[in-house]
């Protein structure tokens, strides 16, 4: 006989189903959330529906967690992974669908710097909330970053720096999109651990964001108001 906690997801209602994966997702449980995706799949489930009432609201309360220091960045790292085991089979599905995105995020750690925890984990939960996310990985000079923003065309621009020594180069790459006169087409996020909210002030970046759950709660209100000015206008 099956142990008491050995939860069948097939036979799980819909409603149970979705509560389970909640509960795996913030346990970091990467085979569990594939099963369940593809349980829903088979049952009819739009991708869409899957992605925001399974996965993107169990990261909601990981991001929560994370943030009020109940949970740490080892296990939010085992949520995001398996958040990215749902992911990769529904992106295909999704783009498919035309399914509506929150909005588009290129990030990457600026030159000097090859610290990326943080700035996976933010990438991770930019993802787990609905966004695109384009990384551009480690040290990258002022000409990635804006090759990267002619090619993807981001709503946001995303950078960190775990150095002293590195924070000021993220003045460099906004210092070079003002005089390219592209600086108010991008929302810029900036954050890793030896910034504040002065520093993010100082160089001209939107806000900075202290974590990667403040980050993902950020970025929502400017895409929001962002596309709301381009409506407007």
């Amino acid at each position: 006989m099956a142990d008491e906690d050995d939860i069948i997801l097939a036979e799980l209602s819909d409603d149970a189903l979705v509560e389970q994966m909640m509960d795996d997702l913030y346990d970091g449980m990467k085979d569990e959330i594939e099963e369940g995706v593809h349980i829903l799949l088979d049952r009819g489930w739009v991708p869409y529906d899957i992605l925001t009432k399974a996965l993107v609201a169990g990261m909601t309360i990981v991001g929560h967690d994370f943030r009020d220091g109940i949970l740490f960045v080892p296990e939010v790292l085992l949520s995001a992974n398996a958040m990215k085991a749902g992911m990769a089979i529904l992106k295909p599905l999704l783009a498919e669908t035309g399914a509506p995105r929150m909005g588009k995020m290129v990030i990457g750690t600026v030159k000097g710097d090859i610290h990326d925890i943080g700035k996976n984990l933010v990438a991770m939960m930019m993802e787990g909330a609905g966004f695109e996310v384009v990384d551009m990985g480690i040290n990258n000079p002022v000409e990635a970053y804006l090759e990267a923003l002619e090619r993807e065309q981001p709503d946001i621009l995303g950078m960190s720096a775990l150095l002293t020594t590195t924070m000021p180069y993220m003045k460099v790459v906004i210092d070079a999109m003002i005089a390219q006169g592209i600086r108010d087409d991008y929302v810029v996020l900036v954050g890793g651990a030896p910034l504040n909210e002065e520093f993010g002030r100082a160089i001209g970046a939107d806000a900075y964001c202290r974590d990667a759950a403040v980050a993902v709660e950020t970025a929502k209100v400017h895409v929001a108001r962002k596309h709301n000015q381009m409506r407007a206008g």
